[in-house]
């Protein structure tokens, strides 16, 4: 009974830092799917952003942290914009990787980067990047 007491624990302060982090109530959402309907990346997305709540929800944060869907949102605001609910879903996943950086692990490796990408690639677009996807 320990370990499972232990289990819930940790889903609830997970569940409740991604509530502090993003300013957003997770349990507002009932998986209507507008989010993903609205979604310009959600084909690139291995599962839905409507998923990705429930997930939220339930607390499971290994199987959160194994996705790349955090990742590929472009946060452009459109799942909230169009939320019936009014979540914030960019914000939310903002808190994903914020979460998943906070244990360094970094999703790129800044100097791993060939050089002539580097040299490619506009500063604006290096530093945005950094800022999303490394701690």
């Amino acid at each position: 009974m320990a370990i499972e007491i232990s289990e819930k624990t940790i889903k609830h302060e997970f569940i409740e830092k991604i509530n502090e982090l993003s300013g957003q109530d997770i349990y507002k959402c009932f998986q209507c799917g507008t989010c993903g309907g609205a979604c310009p990346m959600s084909g690139q997305m291995e599962i839905l952003p409507r998923k990705i709540m429930r997930m939220l929800q339930l607390g499971m944060a290994q199987s959160i942290s194994e996705l790349e869907t955090g990742w590929e949102c472009a946060s452009c605001h459109s799942c909230s914009v169009n939320c019936p609910r009014g979540i914030d879903l960019a914000r939310v996943m903002e808190a994903v990787r914020l979460l998943i950086l906070r244990k360094n692990i970094n999703k790129i490796e800044p100097s791993r980067l060939p050089e002539d990408v580097v040299r490619e690639l506009p500063q604006i677009a290096l530093v945005a990047g950094f800022r999303k996807l490394t701690s």
